[in-house]
């Protein structure tokens, strides 16, 4: 995973570089706070389109290591704050980790990502039922475009077992994916519940979409119109469903990626090439691959625009990584004020 991590000393309770830096500087004015207001937009927008991946713009606007820490912080606080009600806690430990939130950039970065995915489901929701091969040319680039991002962070040349792993995965992958869906029925809850805590665990890495996995599990476009139709009861289980997977699946794909880090990466590298069986452009309605239609020409314009888009991202957080290194690490020059 492509993050800048600071040098910090050790001590007996900093867990997290946040124990020792100055994170609870609020943002100098108004300015800087709809400067917030604008990368937590960014970042927003990228979410709900599949193959865009909201961590990659929050890692290039400077606000990853933030989000990503603060959601630990909170986690942990809520944790403890529950444990503590059966007595098994010291009360000051969830203070501390609440403490540790850094809330003046987290709070504008969450209003300007709501708002952003507001007003863009409003947008998608049309083009997703109107213009489905289409839709789905485009999010077949991006993904496609997407896949160097978790090969690239393997890192070296694959092993001939890890080959295995990444066919295997994609094999898994393209079975599942061409499940007919089940006809006129909405999702359940456990469901929604369950969807909603595997997508949120996109936000770990840069590069790989939540809103991807919510669209290999046929649930994109249901959570899209639940945003729209303002119902409540859906949103309330995707929250809900959301909030366990950032405290449970969450924290295990971070130690996935510290201690099983290569192979962690092979697998989702093979999970999301085989996922894209479900955005080959022409299907019918029970999710059956359809021979190319008159179409195709535009169908390839789509595909190669949706990846010149992810191919753009990956070259803007390219430089933005060789703008940073002369910096130095351990001064976290990508976030100088939040």
């Amino acid at each position: 995973m492509t993050t800048n991590r600071t040098n910090r000393p050790t001590g007996p309770a900093d867990d997290e570089p946040d124990a020792v830096a100055p994170h609870h500087a609020p943002p100098r004015g108004w300015g800087e706070r709809l400067g917030l207001v604008g990368r937590g937009a960014l970042i927003g927008a990228a979410e709900i389109v599949p193959g865009v991946s909201g961590g990659t713009i929050a890692l290039l606007v400077g606000v990853y290591e933030t989000l990503i820490r603060s959601a630990g912080h909170l986690v942990r606080g809520v944790a403890t704050s529950l444990a503590r009600l059966g007595g098994r806690r010291d009360p000051g430990a969830a203070r501390h980790h609440l403490r540790q939130v850094r809330w003046g950039a987290v709070l504008p970065i969450g209003l300007g990502m709501v708002t952003a995915v507001v007003l863009g489901a409003r947008l998608l929701e049309p083009v997703l039922e109107d213009h489905p091969t289409g839709a789905r040319a485009v999010f077949a680039g991006l993904i496609l475009a997407s896949l160097v991002v978790p090969a690239r962070m393997v890192g070296g040349r694959w092993t001939p077992g890890e080959v295995l792993v990444g066919l295997l995965a994609a094999a898994a992958a393209f079975a599942l994916t061409g499940i007919p869906p089940a006809a006129e029925q909405e999702p359940s809850p456990l469901v929604v519940a369950a969807a909603a805590a595997v997508a949120v665990c996109a936000l770990v890495l840069p590069g790989i979409s939540g809103s991807f996995l919510l669209l290999t599990l046929g649930l994109y476009q249901p959570t899209i119109a639940a945003v729209n139709d303002r119902d409540l009861g859906y949103l309330g289980v995707f929250a809900l469903g959301a909030v366990l997977g950032l405290s449970v699946f969450v924290s295990g794909l971070q130690w996935l990626l510290e201690h099983r880090h290569r192979i962690t990466l092979v697998v989702m590298t093979g999970l999301m090439a085989g996922s894209l069986r479900a955005l080959w452009p022409w299907q019918d309605d029970e999710r059956g691959l359809l021979a190319p239609g008159d179409d195709v020409g535009l169908v390839v314009a789509l595909v190669v625009a949706g990846a010149a888009v992810v191919g753009a991202l990956l070259v803007l957080e390219a430089r933005a990584e060789r703008a940073a290194a002369p910096v130095g690490r351990h001064e976290a020059a990508d976030e100088p004020s939040v």
